[in-house]
């Protein structure tokens, strides 16, 4: 529960959370910025859904880099279907959120259980969605780039996967980073920080 509040609300509890829907004015600001993230997954879901539709309905137009076979083929369509599966969940979550009361909202989450969960899954399950299409497409782009007919997209390729790794291991580090000190800002026992480190590896 604590993963996923951090990964919906930024804290590793609902305590913030909760004070927000103590006045009109906090949860005002809490909506807008949780649409404001919703919006910019619609708008990256709709660019990797354009793109997508591009690889998959028109074949390569050089001879040397195929993505057109069946590996990268397949990932560029499961990046497109996970492309069209974030903006129907970024649009119903934005729709909810406009429309969410305060009160009811305040009234559902106090009991905690299942609702909680949905509550917070309601927010991540966009972004996971968008992410899943990114790398979809760039292992289809890696698959296709490893096995090009030319020297040059084989030797830009590897420079470019260790680009990826970096960035991903860059902004592993820097959440679990801003995790740890919000479990020590909550004075949140450490094993659960362990149980964090072994869920990632």
């Amino acid at each position: 529960m604590r993963l996923l509040s951090f990964f919906a609300l930024g804290h590793s509890d609902l305590e913030d959370h909760w004070k927000s829907l103590q006045s009109e004015q906090a949860f005002g600001v809490v909506r807008g910025r949780l649409c404001s993230i919703l919006a910019d997954a619609i708008t990256a879901a709709g660019v990797l859904l354009a793109t997508s539709s591009v690889f998959v309905t028109t074949g390569s137009p050089v001879t040397y880099f195929d993505y057109s076979s069946p590996a990268p083929y397949f990932l560029l369509f499961i990046s497109l279907m996970l492309a069209m599966i974030a903006m129907l969940t970024s649009g119903s979550s934005m729709l909810r959120w406009l429309h969410t009361d305060r009160q009811w909202t305040q009234e559902h989450i106090k009991p905690g259980g299942y609702f909680v969960v949905f509550y917070l899954l309601s927010i991540i399950t966009p972004m996971f969605f968008v992410a899943c299409s990114l790398h979809c497409l760039i292992f289809a782009m890696l698959i296709s780039g490893f096995s090009s007919q030319s020297t040059i997209c084989r030797a830009v390729t590897p420079l470019w996967l260790v680009t990826y790794v970096a960035n991903i291991g860059t902004i592993l580090m820097e959440f679990m980073h801003k995790y740890a000190t919000s479990l020590k800002s909550r004075q949140i026992s450490p094993v659960h920080s362990f149980h964090f480190l072994s869920f990632l590896f």
